[in-house]
């Protein structure tokens, strides 16, 4: 977004301030008109960095608008440094708060382990106690680790999740689909003791408690005793209970002795908002989750070290290692500012490869969770809108997706479809479809080219509301001859919107994105893949549709003109007023007159011929 002198009239006199302002390190202070301190900033050039909030013509994300439109004067500190500065920045963020800047509470309940008392007792998350006889085990201060600890545990030990009671509904009822796929012991088939399930539900409590190997030790001892005592088969439920747990271990990530301590930080963006989610690992175990909700998007690594800061602050310790998923403005100032503040070492890493990433992963996944809640929209698609910018260098997700596609049957009935996707879902109000006019022949090129000039001199022309919005990306349904075609066309009409095209395999499947001079592969961005995929398969079947139904309309235009009297421009009077074969049919002689405007023996005759029409 663009700052005017409209937005803020004050930015003359700022501009002029900031015109004599040092280049040293330091810290500056954004004030509204009430005097009241909105944002505070750290610049290794204090002059450069001012400058470029108050430019003419410069170009800021909401956020920075926002808060430059306030602005009604500033003040700065110089320092020695721009550690100094950083430090500095710390100190008076906490001790002012100002609006714009990233500021977390940390307003987190407590949750519990809940054993319930009943003959065939459940283990549960809950958030709070009850006053019942049910066994409590907590609190823990993360609802996010008991719950994902108590889903492992029932799922490892084959546990009951439905809402049968026992012993009251066994042998009632066929078992359910997780008894089949083997997630559940199946206890309504009355195959197991009550004494056998409490022992298995004991047994999950230790999961819980002390993770998979001391679990381990426990049953290769029970099961070696059952054996001994000649009970094989509940030594081959103990084996294939054992064989769970680490088959279990392989892939959690909630218990694993392998991690050291630390902190997984990730930031999740949509359009114009954006999250943070924390994962807490201490003594081989997840032991926490946060989440943040941040306000207004900005520039991704600023974002990160912001926040980073923001949280330590309120933080009376850190782990030896913090894992970042996106890169800080300056990771080592950073870590230097960490390790004076806790007076110990501290690392943070940015990992590329290895069980590490799988961290980052879990932790960008929770963000995008956390995110798509507050935006309405699936993780899915707030990952595949954010890897889809990654993938294409754009600053933010795009809102709003147009995707085109030119449909025809050799050099007839050449049409084409428009798709558009808001927020990663397809909004079919918006979606248009196209004759071609000036295209004679078969050239997907001219095709496109002409489909492109309607619909933004629609755009110009503002008439139609449903060519009002212009959107973030255009995709093209062909590779990088068709982006070559159309980016002149976009430049003469002066629609400045990233464009490329999606280039299909030998299948007819999405294999990457066209450049114009190369192409971009999605294979290691699957939420990306999986967004153009349907994006592409979505636009070819409104095209194809399209295309279709025209023929159809074409042929049965073409026995209309059969009729003595009834040429071209009759029979599409007739097919536009009756819509359907079937209307057509129920039409009546005088109907059929009336508006095609022929006399009535030719309506008599006509009637007959729509009549024998199969």
């Amino acid at each position: 977004m663009y700052i005017t002198d409209d937005d803020n009239p004050r930015l003359p006199f700022l501009r002029d301030k900031t015109s004599k302002l040092t280049t040293s390190p330091g810290v500056y202070i954004m004030k509204d008109k009430s005097g009241k301190i909105i944002y505070i900033g750290k610049a290794k050039n204090l002059h450069n960095r001012v400058t470029s909030y108050f430019r003419r013509g410069q170009d800021h994300l909401p956020k920075v608008w926002k808060m430059v439109s306030n602005v009604n004067d500033y003040e700065f500190i110089v320092t020695d440094s721009e550690f100094e500065a950083l430090v500095l920045e710390c100190s008076l963020i906490k001790l002012h708060t100002p609006k714009y800047n990233i500021l977390l509470k940390d307003d987190k309940g407590y949750s519990y382990i809940r054993v319930t008392d009943e003959p065939y007792p459940r283990i549960q998350a809950v958030l709070q106690k009850s006053d019942d006889s049910a066994e409590y085990i907590g609190p823990y201060t993360s609802s996010f680790a008991v719950k994902q600890a108590v889903e492992e545990a029932n799922k490892v030990f084959r546990l009951p999740t439905c809402t049968r009671v026992f012993p009251r509904d066994i042998k009632k009822q066929r078992p359910c689909l997780n008894f089949h796929i083997k997630r559940c012991m199946g206890v309504c088939t009355g195959n197991f003791s009550e004494e056998e399930y409490r022992a298995a539900v004991k047994q999950a409590i230790e999961y819980i408690k002390n993770g998979s190997e001391m679990s381990v030790e426990k049953l290769t001892a029970e099961m070696e005793r059952a054996a001994e005592d000649l009970e094989f088969e509940l030594a081959a439920r103990l084996r294939d209970r054992i064989a769970a747990i680490q088959k279990a271990a392989e892939s959690q990530k909630i218990i694993d002795r392998t991690i050291p301590d630390c902190d997984i930080i990730a930031i999740s963006q949509n359009v114009d908002i954006a999250c943070a989610s924390v994962i807490m690992y201490r003594g081989g175990r997840l032991t926490d989750k946060a989440d943040y909700f941040l306000g207004d998007r900005a520039e991704p690594a600023q974002m990160m070290e912001e926040f980073v800061l923001s949280y330590y602050a309120m933080k009376d310790d850190a782990p030896k290692t913090i894992l970042l998923e996106e890169e800080p403005s300056d990771i080592e100032m950073l870590q230097q500012y960490l390790r004076e503040k806790y007076d110990h070492a501290v690392y943070v890493n940015v990992p590329k490869k290895g069980h590490l990433v799988q961290l980052t992963t879990l932790a960008k996944n929770n963000a995008n969770e956390f995110i798509s809640v507050r935006v309405g929209r699936t993780r899915r698609e707030v990952a595949g809108l954010e890897e889809l910018a990654r993938a294409l260098g754009m600053e933010k997700p795009p809102r709003f997706i147009e995707c085109y596609d030119i449909s025809n049957l050799a050099s007839t009935n050449m049409v084409a479809g428009m798709v558009v996707f808001e927020n990663g879902r397809p909004c079919k109000k918006r979606y248009k479809k196209f004759s071609i006019k000036t295209v004679l022949e078969q050239n997907d090129y001219a095709c496109m080219t002409e489909v492109i000039e309607r619909r933004f001199g629609e755009y110009f022309k503002g008439e139609d509301e449903g060519f009002a919005q212009l959107p973030d990306l255009i995709l093209l349904d062909g590779g990088n001859g068709h982006v070559n075609t159309i980016k002149p066309v976009l430049e003469r009409l002066k629609v400045s919107v990233p464009l490329y095209g999606l280039v299909k395999d030998d299948h007819h499947r999405t294999r990457a994105i066209a450049t114009g001079d190369g192409e971009i592969s999605l294979l290691k961005s699957r939420a990306a893949f999986n967004l153009v995929t349907q994006i592409q398969d979505e636009v070819h079947r409104v095209a194809i549709t399209y295309q279709k139904a025209k023929r159809k309309r074409s042929t049965f235009s073409l026995e209309l003109t059969k009729v003595r009297g009834v040429g071209e421009k009759k029979a599409q009077k007739l097919i536009t007023a009756f819509k359907t074969k079937e209307a057509l049919k129920k039409a009546s002689v005088e109907e059929l007159r009336a508006v095609a405007g022929i006399s009535e023996d030719t309506a008599k005759e006509l009637k007959n011929i729509i009549d024998e029409m199969s």
